[in-house]
């Protein structure tokens, strides 16, 4: 997924479209030169509308549309005739693409499945025509009333990576190098920290005919979950990851200190994180020999499956794809539990 072409946030001026007026006509016609009231509503204006895209994935198409106009709703007519309704703008946009607020940050609506869709933004009500304001001490009102005007807002649209597996890490943790070791991304790898601006997807082939989606995303900082380092634009994109995949180097000084730090970034942003499946791997492990491995294994108090694996020798890659699988299927298996309905008892009849 090449950086420039991945965007994950754009904001956009949009307008939805003013209302027409309705009409103050009179009925005329020769038999009947002073006919009463009939005129009709004004058409809505046009409403800006997201749809969600299965094909899309990215905001990209939108970073250079930096504003989005609806069509106007056209004035009523005799005979009590509508206008026409102001023309729709449809903004296609990946799944799990959220809209809010720029102004007030108010989070509107997340997009989640295909087809889905959600009015940005809402188009202006037609007037009424006169027919609306006759009666019997107004038999021949001269007037009917001016459309809405459509809304004018500044809007934010966020994107969610989905992947199967999300890897969570400080900068230089081996995230990316783990990416390009077990699948065919070719993310941008260096020994400094935030290589990984943005996230990459790499496709994981599991015996064959079996496959898995990894999401390298930036890494996380002590402090994240303020907005510090890369953040909410790191810790947004894990809320939709199956399973969270938690990598600390081998070298690292105290691995249960920085294990902490990471969980308590993810509680403090979204504590649903937590009830995600959640995997440890050890990076880096081809600089230990046997014996130090064993020190650091006698220390770890950390509390879920973890393993020693090194993406320069390959070293515990099998028995990671296989533990990741695992956990994707109990993930999977969990989901559809909640999904299922139960209607409640009835009275049973005697």
């Amino acid at each position: 997924m090449p950086s420039q072409s991945f965007i994950d946030y754009v904001k956009i001026h949009c307008k939805s479209g003013n209302g027409g007026s309705g009409s103050a006509h009179f009925f005329r016609n020769k038999l009947m030169p002073k006919g009463g009231p009939d005129g009709g509503d004004g058409g809505r204006g046009g409403n800006i509308i997201l749809r969600g895209n299965k094909q899309l994935w990215t905001l990209l198409p939108l970073k250079y549309r930096k504003h989005v106009k609806a069509g106007h709703g056209g004035a009523g007519g005799r005979s009590g005739r509508t206008g026409a309704e102001g023309d729709d703008i449809i903004l296609d946009v990946p799944l799990g693409t959220t809209a809010k607020n720029a102004e007030t940050g108010e989070i509107l609506f997340e997009i989640e499945d295909h087809d889905e869709y959600r009015v940005l933004l809402k188009g202006g009500r037609g007037g009424k025509g006169n027919v609306h304001f006759k009666s019997p001490t107004n038999v021949a009102p001269r007037y009917a009333q001016p459309g809405e005007l459509g809304i004018d807002e500044w809007m934010i649209l966020e994107l969610k990576v989905l992947a199967d597996v999300g890897l969570v890490g400080f900068p230089n943790a081996g995230k990316s190098t783990l990416l390009s070791s077990i699948t065919a991304a070719k993310p941008k790898i260096g020994a400094y920290p935030f290589t990984t601006i943005v996230p990459n997807l790499g496709i994981v082939s599991y015996h064959g005919d079996k496959s898995f989606v990894m999401a390298d995303i930036p890494g996380i900082i002590e402090g994240a979950h303020k907005g510090k380092g890369l953040g909410f634009r790191f810790l947004k994109h894990i809320e939709r990851n199956a399973v969270l995949l938690f990598m600390i180097p081998a070298d690292t000084e105290d691995i249960n200190a920085e294990y902490r730090i990471l969980v308590n970034e993810l509680e403090a942003y979204n504590s649903e994180l937590l009830d995600k499946q959640h995997i440890l791997a050890i990076t880096k492990n081809d600089i230990l020999d046997q014996e130090m491995q064993e020190l650091i294994n006698a220390e770890l108090d950390i509390p879920i499956p973890y393993l020693f694996i090194s993406s320069v020798t390959n070293k515990g890659l099998t028995e990671l794809k296989e533990l990741l699988w695992t956990a994707i299927e109990k993930e999977a298996a969990l989901l559809e539990t909640e999904d299922i309905q139960f209607a409640p008892f009835g009275d049973e009849e005697e």
